[in-house]
């Protein structure tokens, strides 16, 4: 059975020029020599992923996209295929971030597709599930997730299921200043690792990386990541800053330790 291991993911969204991103991947890889014992993720945008991957190529620190298509090829204007994505050197990909859920039409079944095609190329993929506002109010959460789960894992593998990171992040959090309590975050969390077991079995649930993502800071990653079942982040914009993204890093490398 696989270790289960901080995993801190940096997602730049649509931020940085190519000469900013590959500063910011060099401050990181830089600072990040001494937790060599988590998993490091950057996550630029399309246009510098090359060139990020040429500054973290030595260091501990992998790569990712931000989202991917299901297609391999073909007349898809302005979209991004896995082939290209492993052309570029990434190892991990986004889907169904709730970004693109909302403002761009993501559907759970074109996330199930998009899953499906990074695991046929070899790239992981992050899986981004979470409920919206109005459906914490309306006490939804769970059935959300479930659905999400059940419609964007469909078709899976054991095998294919274990190479998933997923993330939980609840819409209302992203980008608002908001942040799930570590009681709401781990509640869904432990869900999400039952479900898993339940449908998968449990070495695969117990294995799971699950993050939460959602407005994350320093000042918030340790109580956040003592909890039982959060094992990292994905990392919004405490990632556009190398001192904040190590911090984060090193907060739930602590808590790492100190829970195990």
């Amino acid at each position: 059975m696989k270790k289960r291991i901080p995993f801190i993911a940096g997602n730049w969204k649509m931020h940085m020029t190519i000469p900013e991103a590959r500063d910011l991947a060099a401050s990181i890889v830089k600072a990040s020599l001494e937790l060599n014992e988590a998993e490091l993720v950057v996550i630029p945008p399309f246009t510098a992923l090359k060139e990020v991957k040429k500054v973290i190529e030595e260091g501990p620190v992998q790569l990712g996209a931000q989202d991917v298509y299901w297609e391999d090829k073909g007349a898809f204007t302005g979209q991004i295929s896995a082939p290209m994505l492993i052309d570029a050197g990434c190892q991990y990909v986004v889907i169904g971030h709730s970004e693109r859920r909302q403002l761009f039409g993501e559907t759970d079944m074109s996330v199930n597709r998009k899953i499906q095609a990074a695991l046929r190329h070899g790239l992981l993929p992050i899986v981004c599930i979470g409920e919206s506002l109005e459906e914490r109010d309306k006490l939804m959460t769970m059935a959300r997730v479930d659905t999400q789960l059940e419609q964007g894992l469909d078709g899976l593998s054991q095998e294919s299921v274990s190479k998933a990171v997923f993330a939980y992040e609840p819409v209302w959090a992203i980008g608002t200043g908001k942040t799930a309590t570590p009681a709401q975050a781990e509640e869904v969390h432990a869900h999400i690792r039952e479900r898993l077991a339940k449908k998968y079995g449990n070495e695969i649930a117990a294995c799971a990386i699950i993050l939460y993502g959602g407005s994350v800071k320093p000042s918030n990653a340790y109580s956040l990541a003592k909890e039982e079942n959060i094992d990292g982040f994905l990392v919004g914009g405490a990632s556009l800053e190398a001192s904040s993204f190590i911090q984060i890093s090193k907060e739930a490398l602590r808590a790492y330790k100190e829970r195990n």
